[in-house]
């Protein structure tokens, strides 16, 4: 009964912190400029205009529908949701973008894996995606961090393709650390990014193995 309980509790805490990050991103995309939507985001092939479209697909997509697109994928979930993030996003406006966050903050879409967590991490992650792309100076914050750093495993690097071997994680922010190596220092949720894959703005992170997280520089 107590796990229960306490089970209970953590699920309508993450809950609570879903809706707040949906209703803060959606205030903040209406906040943007028209030429921040065609900029590129941390998610290589896709602007911001993308990544809003795909951070609603699992509230407008019914089931059948999502496994439809995903037999016209051949089974390819990357080409599936890039192929609908792509779609959505030249169909809806930014408005409308920003809105189907905002109106569906309590939604109870989760990923297949991961439970609500795993949700709030599509969220911050995402909208991380966004905000350090643009050099915006957002802080997620510090409740719904721990819930992600705290959720960090094995299986999440291996999901996420982050190849973190060698390197310990240290957070400058926060009393936060992972792994076993030479260490690399930065923020807490720009160490986040790390652990999903990401590659970061040059400046974010401090370390010797810090250019292994860094995107090039762009050429002239």
């Amino acid at each position: 009964m107590e796990n229960a309980t306490a089970r209970k509790g953590k699920n309508t805490e993450v809950r609570a912190a879903i809706a707040a990050e949906r209703r803060e991103l959606a205030d903040l995309l209406d906040s943007l400029q028209a030429d921040h939507w065609d900029g590129q985001s941390l998610c290589a092939g896709w602007r911001v205009r993308e990544v809003a479209a795909h951070m609603s697909m699992g509230f407008r997509l019914s089931l059948p529908a999502t496994l439809g697109e995903l037999a016209k994928a051949r089974g390819n979930l990357h080409r599936m949701t890039d192929r609908v993030a792509r779609r959505d996003a030249a169909a809806h406006s930014t408005t409308a973008l920003a809105a189907f966050l905002r109106d569906n903050a309590h939604h109870p879409w989760t990923p297949p894996v991961g439970g609500f967590a795993a949700a709030l991490g599509h969220d911050v992650v995402h909208g991380l995606d966004i905000t350090v792309a643009l050099g915006l100076d957002r802080r997620v914050p510090e409740n719904r961090l721990r819930i992600l750093l705290d959720g960090i495993r094995p299986s999440t690097l291996k999901f996420f393709g982050a190849d973190l071997d060698g390197v310990r994680l240290c957070a400058e922010d926060l009393d936060w650390s992972y792994g076993a190596g030479a260490p690399v220092v930065g923020a807490a949720q720009d160490l986040l990014l790390l652990a999903y894959g990401r590659r970061l703005p040059d400046g974010k992170l401090r370390g010797a193995p810090s250019n292994r997280f860094t995107q090039p520089a762009e050429k002239a």
